[in-house]
C-alpha cells in the first residue's frame, strides 16, 4: 500500500505539472499572438516600460557595479598565484557580458517587476476587474498581458547594456585604483578581448529572460485565486518560477551559443 500511495502521489504530481505547463504554453501563445494583432495599447506599453525598465535601473546598476568590483578583486586573488594578473580584464569583460550581466539583471528585475505584475493583476482578478474588462469587450490578455510581455522583452536588454558597461567599469575602478593596473593597458586588453558574439549572446539572453519575467508575473497573477492570501501566493510563485526558469534557460542558451 505504501508503494501504491507513493506511485499515486507521483502520478498526481506529474499530471499537475503537465496541466500547468499546458496552461502556461497556451497563455504564452495567446500573449504572443496579440502582439502582432491590432490594436496596440500604447499607453499600457509605455507604462510597463517605465515600471519594468526605468524604475529597475538603480538596482540593476548597483548590482552590476559591485559585481564587477568583486569579480576583479577575486580574479586578482586567484590569478596572482599563477602570475596571470594580465588576464583579469579579459575575465571581467567576458563574465559580465556573457553571464553575469544578463543573469543578475534578470534576477533583480524578476524580484522587483515580476512580483509587482503578479500582485497588480492578481488583485484585479480577485476583485473581478478582469471580468469587468471582458464585459466591456476588452480582451484582458491583450490589455493586461501583451504590453507587459513586450515591455519586459524590450526593457531587459536595455538594462543589460547598462549593466555590462557599469560592470566593466566596476572592474576597471578596482583594477586601476586598488590593484595598481595601468588604465590604458587595462582598457586595451578589455577591448581587444571583447567580441561581438559575447555582447550579442548576452542581449539575446536578456530578451528571453525579459519574456520569462513578464510571462511568469502575468500568468501567476492572472490565475490567482482566494483573495489577499491567493495574491500573496501568486506573487511568491511568480518570483520563484521566474528565477528558476532564468537559470535553466541560461544554461540552454549558453549551450546553443557556445557549445562546439
Amino acid at each position: 500500500m505504501v508503494v501504491l500511495d507513493a506511485l499515486a502521489g507521483l502520478g498526481r504530481a506529474v499530471l499537475l505539472a503537465c496541466q500547468v505547463s499546458g496552461r502556461l504554453a497556451l497563455f504564452a501563445l495567446q500573449g504572443l499572438w496579440h502582439i502582432v494583432r491590432p490594436p496596440i495599447y500604447g499607453r499600457m506599453l509605455a507604462r510597463a516600460l517605465l515600471e519594468i525598465g526605468y524604475l529597475s535601473l538603480p538596482v540593476v546598476a548597483l548590482t552590476a557595479v559591485f559585481t564587477g568590483m568583486v569579480l576583479a578583486l577575486q580574479s586578482y586573488t586567484g590569478f596572482s598565484r599563477f602570475s596571470a594578473e594580465s588576464a583579469i580584464a579579459n575575465i571581467v569583460v567576458l563574465s559580465i557580458t556573457r553571464e553575469l550581466g544578463p543573469v543578475l539583471a534578470g534576477l533583480m528585475v524578476a524580484g522587483r517587476a515580476a512580483s509587482a505584475m503578479a500582485a497588480e493583476i492578481g488583485t484585479m482578478r480577485v476583485t473581478d476587474q478582469i471580468d469587468a474588462l471582458a464585459t466591456l469587450s476588452t480582451n484582458p490578455i491583450k490589455y493586461l498581458v501583451t504590453p507587459r510581455l513586450l515591455a519586459a522583452s524590450i526593457a531587459l536588454p536595455l538594462l543589460v547594456v547598462v549593466a555590462d558597461i557599469l560592470g566593466v567599469l566596476g572592474g576597471f575602478i578596482i583594477a586601476t585604483f586598488k590593484l595598481g593596473f595601468n588604465a590604458t593597458t587595462y582598457l586595451r586588453n578589455t577591448l581587444d578581448f571583447l567580441q561581438t558574439q559575447d555582447v550579442v549572446s548576452g542581449l539575446v539572453k536578456a530578451a528571453v529572460f525579459g519574456f520569462i519575467i513578464g510571462l511568469m508575473g502575468c500568468f501567476n497573477g492572472y490565475h490567482s485565486r482566494g483573495g489577499a492570501q491567493g495574491v500573496g501566493a501568486a506573487t511568491t510563485a511568480a518570483v520563484v518560477s521566474a528565477s528558476v526558469l532564468i537559470l535553466a534557460f541560461d544554461y540552454v542558451l549558453t549551450e546553443l551559443f557556445f557549445s562546439r
